[in-house]
Formats: C-alpha cells, sequence, structure tokens
C-alpha cells in the first residue's frame, strides 16, 4: 500500500510506496504553515488507511471468497469493490459530528474517505485561500491510488500499480501469470524480474508449473521419485525443501499449480488476520505431532510446552513472495540433483582438452550442465502446458 507522510521542514504531504527493487516517493501538495502537525498527520494517516482498504480488495478479491450468497463474504468483498465511486464524494463532503453524533460507514474503504475529509476540514475553511487546492489535490491523489488498484486487477503492474509485486494475493491474473511463464521460459532458474514486475502469488503459480518440469527432469536423471528430488537435493546443498515438497506431493496428486499456490498463500494469510478455518485438520496435526514428539522422546505424554508448531510452512508476513523463494530454490535444486547423475558427454570431454586449470574447467562443467537441465525443463514445461492453470 501507499503510506502517507508529512515533510514538516517543507511543509509537504509526501506518498511512498514500494516496487519490488526499491520505494518511491512522490509531493501531493504543499500544506499550511499554521497548521497543528497533530491535524496534519491525521490527515496523512487517513489517507494511508485508504491506501490499505483500497488494496485489500486486490489481495482479497470476491472471487476467491466462494459463494456471493448475501451477507456472506463474497458479497461483503464484493461491495467494498464497489464502493470505489464513493470516495470521491465522501472526501469532498465527508460526515461530520452532528447534535453530538456521526454517521459512520460499515465500509473500510469509505469511512477512511471520510476521515480524509474531516481532517481536510478540520485544517482550516476549505474554500479559504489554498484551502481547495489542497483539498483537490488530496482527491486526485485518491483518484490515482484507486486507479492503481484497478490496474493491478487487470495485470498491468506498471506505475503506481507496481507496487502489487509486493502484496499476497489470493487469487491470480491469468495475465500476470503468463508474463511469469514467459520470464521462466526465459530463464528457468528465475529471473530477478520476477519479484519486480509480476504479483508474486502468479508468479508462484507459474513457477510450481515450472518445478513439476524441473522434478520429471531430475527424477528421470537420478531415479527418485519426482516428488522427493527437492528433498534429496537437500543432501547436496542446504536447501528450503519443505514446501516444494509440498507442492509437488499437490500437483502429483491432481492439483494444478494454481489451485496448489492458491490454498498455500490463502491458508496463510488467513493465519494472517487471525483466522484458522480449518479446526479440525489442526487437532490431527497436534494429535500427529504429539504422537512424534512420544515416539522421539520414548514418553507416553511428553510434556510440549516447550514446543511450538507451524501453522503455516510460509511467512504469514509475505507469504506468496515466500513461496515464490521456495519454489525458486526447488528449481535450483532440481538442477543439483541432476547434475550430480549427469555425466559430461562427448562435447564437454573434447572442450576440456584444452589448456585450462581445474576452476574454469568446473565452472564451464556447471554452465554446460546448466544450460541442459534448462533446455529439458522447457521442453517438460511446454509438454505439461495444459496443467499451468
Amino acid at each position: 500500500m501507499t503510506r502517507y507522510s508529512v515533510d514538516l521542514d517543507r511543509r509537504e504531504l509526501v506518498a511512498s510506496w514500494g516496487t519490488g527493487e526499491g520505494d518511491l516517493s512522490r509531493r501531493i501538495a504543499a500544506l499550511p504553515d499554521d497548521a497543528d502537525t497533530s491535524a496534519l498527520l491525521a490527515l496523512a494517516r487517513s489517507l494511508t488507511q485508504l491506501s490499505d482498504a483500497a488494496w485489500r480488495t486486490y489481495t482479497h478479491p470476491s472471487s476467491a471468497a466462494g459463494s456471493p450468497e448475501p451477507d456472506g463474504e463474497g458479497w461483503r468483498r464484493e461491495r467494498e469493490r464497489e464502493a470505489f465511486n464513493q470516495v470521491h464524494d465522501a472526501i469532498a463532503a465527508p460526515h461530520l459530528p452532528h447534535g453530538g453524533t456521526m454517521t459512520v460507514s460499515y465500509s473500510p474503504l469509505v469511512e477512511s474517505a471520510h476521515r480524509a475529509g474531516r481532517a481536510l476540514h478540520g485544517l482550516h475553511d476549505p474554500g479559504g485561500p489554498g484551502g481547495e487546492a489542497l483539498a483537490e489535490a488530496v482527491r486526485a491523489e485518491a483518484a490515482l491510488e484507486l486507479a492503481a488498484v484497478e490496474s493491478a486487477e487487470l495485470g498491468d503492474l506498471t506505475g503506481r500499480a507496481q507496487q502489487a509485486v509486493l502484496l499476497s494475493r489470493e487469487d491470480a491474473s491469468p495475465v500476470q501469470v503468463a508474463a511469469a511463464d514467459h520470464l521462466l521460459q526465459q530463464d528457468p532458474f528465475g529471473p530477478t524480474a520476477l519479484f519486480s514486475a509480476v504479483d508474486p502469488t502468479a508468479a508462484a503459480v507459474a513457477a510450481a508449473h515450472w518445478l513439476a518440469a524441473a522434478a520429471e527432469v531430475a527424477a528421470d536423471a537420478s531415479g527418485e521419485d519426482p516428488t522427493q528430488v527437492v528433498l534429496e537435493a537437500d543432501d547436496i546443498e542446504a536447501l528450503p525443501h519443505e514446501t516444494p515438497t509440498l507442492v509437488l506431493g499437490l500437483i502429483q496428486d491432481g492439483a494444478t499449480p494454481y489451485e496448489a499456490v492458491a490454498a498455500l498463500v490463502r491458508h496463510a494469510m488467513h493465519i494472517t488476520d487471525g483466522l484458522l478455518l480449518d479446526p479440525v485438520a489442526l487437532r490431527d496435526q497436534l494429535e500427529d505431532f504429539e504422537e512424534t514428539v512420544a515416539e522421539h522422546t520414548g514418553e507416553d505424554h511428553p510434556d510440549l510446552d516447550d514446543v511450538a508448531v507451524r501453522l503455516t510452512p510460509l511467512d504469514p508476513k509475505r507469504p506468496a513472495r515466500d513461496l515464490l523463494e521456495d519454489l525458486l530454490a526447488g528449481i535450483h535444486g532440481c538442477w543439483l540433483l541432476h547434475s550430480a547423475h549427469d555425466g559430461p558427454d562427448e562435447d564437454d570431454d573434447r572442450r576440456d582438452t584444452g589448456d585450462r586449470d581445474d576452476d574454469e574447467r568446473a565452472a564451464e562443467h556447471q554452465r554446460r550442465s546448466r544450460e541442459r537441465f534448462a533446455r529439458l525443463v522447457r521442453e517438460t514445461a511446454a509438454a505439461r502446458s495444459d496443467r499451468l492453470i
């Protein structure tokens, strides 16, 4: 989301947002010299809250909430998204206290817009000198932020919408999945653009597809089960093998890469929101965990006071990007295992007769190994392209 702050030295309202490569900022408007700092901060805070509420409609789309029955979660999300068209008027004519009471909107987005309008009203007379200019700048800024969310929904992450690359989303845009797939075709190990130009959930969907292809290639070379290749590669180099192995297992059981990734990201996002949607599964997990600890300690009723259980294998603060990083590490692990069982070909032998030291030969062998592996993965991914979504 975009964060708004007050530059006290320049007396300016400033907006800043992340891009995946760093943060950008821009000046929104000049602020009145005689305004109290608390009043200025109230304006900045309300705009930050507005941005947070707007981007939540992107990260929590109604399409990911199941049935759109009235008063249900999907219905509520759809109503919040439709509230975009109320923001301008709420800032321009906010609810003000009247007779000791004040109307408060049920919509977090609309209420944050009313707060921004009240903050403007509290600074000075909006019709006074400079007042209308500040109010117009704030309304234009709100419109720009909402337009960025709309662009991100369409899969266009340029301009202000680029901040979507830092957010986890319960759904994945087909446009963004296709963009990530194109980047992985160029570099199956994962180019840096996956983290700066593509929605991380969509990038993880494409990466899951390419991981499954890489696992097939590694399994053919090593004789291992495709679902276990990353775990085997962990013996060669320390890897975050748990999540890639879980995703490979889900895909082998019939899930599409989209289904596997969306389920993991959605579950982690619910944990972040303080929700546990499947308490029965947690109870079963705890029972299995207690049995495992009992077997390990030899005690019938082990003390679990100092033992922690992870509710999600992903980082709940950044689940989609964490998953993407793990899946790309899994592809790297597949290459490690493939390389360990992939002997040099005749071209390698002929090239290695030159006058080069061992380090140069090792580096050249590794480069050719990665090229062979990437070629095989591209062929496998193309042959299984129907499972991408």
